[in-house]
């Protein structure tokens, strides 16, 4: 009877690991053939303590409200697993607190796309998700998983909303018109020195100079204009804001008149009242964003959740909410027409008309641009 068993509880096992049993059944079946016979398998300890929490970081503000809302509460209410939630500015931020922290103390990071991917790949951070646990990644579009794939045929991370970073202005100081003239010079007329904002990283400065010195920015051929420029605006901003929340308040307070922005953002003060017009001049940057799950997190639970974030509902209430299209498919879901109206939105869903960093090329240049970046921002 108890080598049956035995038999049994590892089939079991081999059966959840490769995906073939929820977290839930595999754990009722488990503790019911145990309980029959008095057996303990050498993992089930591990298997069968019960995982109460999942924790997210992200980068807070209204995004991460909306998630929180539309999509963690209604989750724990489901499955009574709490969301423990942490947020970051930069996300070398929370690269740099993983490297310190042991595996498992972070788990689930609304991460920046494929420049960043590459990043927690390179240092081994990474996990290997199990698709089958995630079927409702049937709904996202493949013009945003394949990029990630390329990367690692085993996927870390599903897509999960997308962007631009245009440019955010002041519509009682700069007209629609001299903004769209202007286009990316904006963000280096004289005029406004001192009312200029910027992102505080520096693949926006990077790319944000490559525009105005009329360089591909995933081609730059003479990085000496570049960094004149990026010299040149810093001498003219207010401030380099470091995360959402910090860039809205200094548009909505009228502190700075001209910033790149991130489009959720400024849709967020529209919708306040404020008086903010935005553009997205050629090449602006897009971005895709992802729900990345880091290595020695609880693989199941941080799945499901993941999935319950893609439910066609769940996920058009976060989008809704926090001012950025969802990585759902438009052919296959029906979207909103609130959706529809966001700043950046592809209805062809193959996203051909965004312009994204080329990751291998961000990648290998990142550490050489982002010290030169560190000692310009600190007025070198």
């Amino acid at each position: 009877m108890k080598l049956t068993t035995t038999k049994r509880l590892e089939r079991l096992h081999d059966r959840y690991v490769n995906g073939g049993l929820s977290r839930r059944t595999f754990l009722t079946l488990t503790a019911a053939g145990a309980a029959s016979t008095g057996l303990s398998m050498p993992w089930m300890g591990r298997a069968l303590a019960a995982v109460e929490e999942v924790r997210f970081d992200g980068w807070g503000g209204v995004v991460q409200d909306a998630i929180d809302k539309y999509a963690f509460q209604p989750y724990t209410a489901k499955t009574k697993i709490k969301v423990v939630q942490g947020t970051f500015g930069g996300e070398n931020e929370i690269i740099t607190k993983i490297k310190t922290a042991k595996p498992g103390d972070f788990q689930v990071v609304h991460s920046s796309g494929l420049n960043y991917y590459l990043k927690y790949v390179n240092n081994g951070m990474n996990s290997e998700i199990n698709e089958a646990n995630i079927p409702n990644m049937a709904n996202v579009m493949q013009a945003m998983i394949e990029p990630f794939r390329k990367l690692t045929p085993k996927l870390s991370a599903v897509p999960y909303d997308y962007g631009t970073t245009g440019i955010a202005f002041n519509t009682k100081v700069i007209s629609p018109e001299e903004a769209k003239e202007k286009g990316a010079g904006l963000l280096l007329d004289k005029k406004y020195a001192g009312k200029i904002g910027g992102y505080a990283d520096m693949d926006t400065r990077v790319w944000y100079a490559a525009l105005a010195t009329g360089q591909d920015p995933n081609d730059i051929k003479d990085m000496d204009i570049i960094w004149a420029k990026v010299r040149e605006m810093r001498d003219l901003v207010k401030k380099f804001w470091s995360s959402g929340a910090e860039l809205m308040d200094l548009l909505s307070k009228g502190e700075i008149v001209v910033t790149d922005a991130w489009s959720g953002r400024v849709l967020a003060l529209q919708d306040q009242g404020h008086p903010i017009g935005y553009l997205d001049p050629p090449g602006s940057l897009a971005w895709m964003e992802d729900m990345l799950i880091l290595k020695g997190s609880p693989m199941a639970e941080c799945e499901e959740l993941i999935n319950f974030m893609l439910d066609p509902v769940t996920a058009i209430a976060v989008a809704e909410g926090q001012g950025y299209p969802p990585s759902l498919d438009p052919t296959k879901v029906k979207l909103t027409e609130k959706i529809a109206k966001l700043p950046a939105f592809d209805p062809t869903g193959m996203m051909k008309s965004l312009t994204f960093g080329d990751p291998v090329y961000w990648t290998t240049n990142a550490d050489t641009w982002t010290k030169q970046w560190d000692r310009i921002s600190k007025g070198a």
